[in-house]
């Protein structure tokens, strides 16, 4: 059987080799995409971020256990900083995962960001795609903590859920990066910390200062205490109240999301086709031009989009 035939069946090695594949952006992996696609949809995806140190693994590790007691599969994908040395990635957040080494109804894959500014590997999407191919009713994606490139997470997830702890300015930190516009839900984690109250209060005081329009999503602040399990199961709540009231609104959030996704295979590809079609040499000229003040940027591209596709 193939790989894909596998996947579809939900073997666990297959899905191991499936996200190598597409993690690898090789053509295998851009093929197995499209065998498997037509069986992907089904899954809701969850994306938790947060800066560094705000307790996302654990806090991912209890929803992970709140979603098997509601009978559940779950698939986790843990981004995490790539290394310097191997170029891949730490794997902390498997370590921190190990409590499901054993459920079968559990996958958990780290991947490294490969230097992707947003926080997310590259191939993050197509991973939770073979996830939801393999039968994963939820796909939680937990990512680095980059700040204001964090906002790639609303592109891919159903619900954002942004994750701050007391006492360390993140909440200021989130303000300023523009967080607020892409979080559907809010966690003060580590709420056992003084300060904890406060961190909540800053945050409702910025929602104030939105317009929310009668019968839109106004998200809540919570407050959790992961490494405990305490207000985890509010928040596994408030998850699914967010999902029923946002079920109209799927769609048109999932086709925007496939329309940057789109829009950015696109421009991927076509950058390839223009690096092929050019002369050898050619584009570290213009590069040398335009940082000589010889040419400007846009005169510069134009010029490599005409060489390459003969206008």
């Amino acid at each position: 059987m193939s790989v894909a035939d596998l996947l579809l069946e939900g073997d666990p090695r297959a899905v191991a080799r499936a996200i190598s594949l597409v993690e690898d952006d090789a053509e295998a992996g851009r093929t197995l995409i499209g065998q498997i696609y037509g069986h992907t949809g089904r899954a809701y995806v969850i994306g938790v971020t947060g800066a560094p140190g705000v307790g996302k693994s654990t806090l991912v590790d209890r929803l992970v256990s709140e979603a098997r007691r509601a009978g559940r599969t779950v698939g986790v994908l843990a981004v995490d900083p790539t290394s310097p040395f191997s170029g891949g990635a730490i794997l902390g957040d498997r370590v921190r995962m190990s409590a499901h080494a054993n459920d079968t109804g559990v996958f958990v894959r780290s991947m490294a960001t490969r230097g992707h500014l947003g926080g997310l590997a590259a191939a993050t999407s197509d991973a939770a795609l073979v996830l939801d191919a393999a039968g994963k009713e939820i796909v939680i994606i937990e990512t680095v903590g980059v700040g204001q490139d964090e906002v790639d997470i609303v592109r891919t997830a159903d619900v954002s859920i942004v994750v701050l702890v007391p006492g360390t300015g993140d909440d200021v930190q989130a303000l300023k990066a523009g967080i607020m516009e892409i979080a559907d839900i809010f966690v003060v984690n580590k709420a056992d910390r003084d300060g904890a109250d406060q961190a909540v209060s800053t945050v409702i005081a910025s929602l104030s200062l939105q317009t929310f329009a009668e019968g839109e999503w106004r998200p809540p602040v919570l407050k959790t205490e992961a490494v405990n399990g305490v207000g985890v199961d509010r928040l596994w709540a408030e998850i699914q109240r967010f999902r029923e009231h946002a079920a109209n609104q799927q769609h048109d959030r999932r086709k925007a999301s496939h329309e940057s996704r789109l829009r950015g295979l696109l421009a991927q590809q076509l950058l390839e086709h223009v690096e092929k079609r050019l002369p050898p040499g050619e584009f570290d000229r213009l590069v040398e031009a335009v940082a000589n003040r010889k040419t400007d940027p846009y005169s510069a591209a134009a010029r490599l989009m005409s060489r390459a596709l003969d206008v």
